[in-house]
């Protein structure tokens, strides 16, 4: 990619970037209906212009096979998580993505250590794998309803106030060990309105074919938004990290935050850079040998190689 290309893409999600060590408050430093300056209709381009870049991309991350890319989606209810993995993952080959949604843990999931769960769903190498949700549950949903600490079965003396500073700290530590080891995690929260919510939550009530979405938990769940929103914002200033910053999209407009998911990811795999591997000189020729048999096959009157006729620019 030409590094005026890349320049772009780093500058359009600037503002978006939790700065490490930066002390974050939702309401006061990122706006739900912030767009950029673009208008829906030009929206459409830019994703399909991302979603082709991701699809190069990742067909480059899977031939190398030594780099994976962990996505952690993370959000309020009807935050558009579905929608944004559906419309940004849309062009890309399916064999190299791997998407996780993580729920209520289970009985096996609670006699393990809290991050056992999610170090099941990590990426391989080569792989970009999606947590719909994540680990930050452990810091957020837990947070606001503590009594899940209960359930996780913790030895009293740990369960004391010093509890989620030393979970932020183990979360960075996993995922500095997870960064060191190939693996890149690129975090993105999006941020929704407390007015938009509640559009989105009345269209899953009055819509048919959208009342499946919608449970009355969700609204047990609205009664805590300003607690959520303390927990977010700790979360978000203790969490940003050189090596796994966050990204804030502004989610009130759908079609804004699938351009800005698209090109956190793209960034992260620009910034990777990977290669097609280059097979060596023993390889290659075993591959002219192949290539020889294969043109001596070829039916009379046929060219020898028809990829070349059609592709002369490939020099082959």
């Amino acid at each position: 990619m030409s590094d005026d290309r890349a320049e772009r893409i780093a500058e359009f999600i600037r503002p978006l970037r939790v700065e490490p060590g930066s002390k974050v408050k939702l309401g006061r430093d990122f706006d739900p209906r912030y767009k950029a300056g673009l208008k829906k209709r030009d929206g459409v381009e830019l994703l399909r212009s991302g979603v082709e870049l991701l699809d190069e991309y990742q067909d480059r991350l899977a031939a190398q096979d030594t780099y994976g890319v962990l996505l952690c989606l993370q959000a309020l209810d009807a935050g558009g998580k579905d929608g944004t993995i559906r419309h940004v993952m849309s062009g890309v080959n399916p064999q190299g993505v791997r998407v996780s949604s993580f729920k209520v843990p289970s009985a096996e999931e609670l006699d393990h250590d809290y991050l056992w769960r999610y170090a099941q769903r990590l990426p391989t190498r080569g792989e970009i794998a999606i947590f719909n949700r994540s680990h930050y549950e452990e810091v957020l949903v837990v947070r606001v309803h503590p009594e899940n600490l209960v359930r996780q079965k913790l030895p009293d003396d740990v369960r004391g106030p010093g509890i989620w500073q030393r979970r932020y700290r183990e979360i960075n530590d996993w995922e500095r060990y997870l960064t060191d080891n190939g693996f890149k995690v690129v975090k993105i929260f999006l941020n929704l309105s407390k007015e938009e919510q509640r559009t989105r939550f009345l269209k899953r009530i009055d819509l048919p074919e959208k009342n499946w979405k919608f449970s009355a938990a969700d609204v047990r769940e609205r009664r805590h938004w300003n607690e959520y929103q303390r927990a977010f914002s700790e979360m978000l200033s203790a969490t940003s990290t050189r090596w796994a910053p966050w990204y804030v999209v502004p989610a009130d407009r759908k079609w804004f935050a699938r351009i800005c998911t698209a090109a956190v990811l793209a960034h992260t795999l620009v910034d990777i850079d990977p290669r097609y591997p280059d097979v060596g000189e023993e390889a290659r020729g075993d591959l002219l040998a192949a290539k020889r048999d294969l043109e001596r096959e070829a039916p009379a009157g046929a060219p020898a190689d028809p990829y070349a006729s059609r592709h002369p620019e490939s020099g082959r």
